[in-house]
């Protein structure tokens, strides 16, 4: 990944855009330390929802069996009383 100045990328916009395009990634400095990255749209993963997440693994954490009538619930209080 190469390192572009925040003044230089200012100036070269447009070309480092065509070069992100093409799927290079830049680290933009400010006064040398990175305050940016310019990548690929398509390099942005999407962000969980963390309530829903959390959501989902309490439903699943209630009653939920694994094999034959074993819950989770049990596994983990027979994991505990060693």
């Amino acid at each position: 990944m190469e390192t572009v100045g925040s003044f230089e990328a200012k100036i070269h916009l447009p070309q480092l855009v065509e070069r992100v395009a093409k799927g290079e990634e830049f680290t933009i400095t400010k006064h040398g330390k990175p305050v940016a990255r310019l990548v690929p749209a398509g390099a942005i993963k999407p962000r969980l929802d963390v309530r829903k997440v959390i959501a989902e693994l309490k439903a699943f954490s209630k009653g939920n069996t694994l094999g034959k009538g074993v819950t989770i619930r049990e596994l983990i209080d027979e994991g505990r009383r060693f």
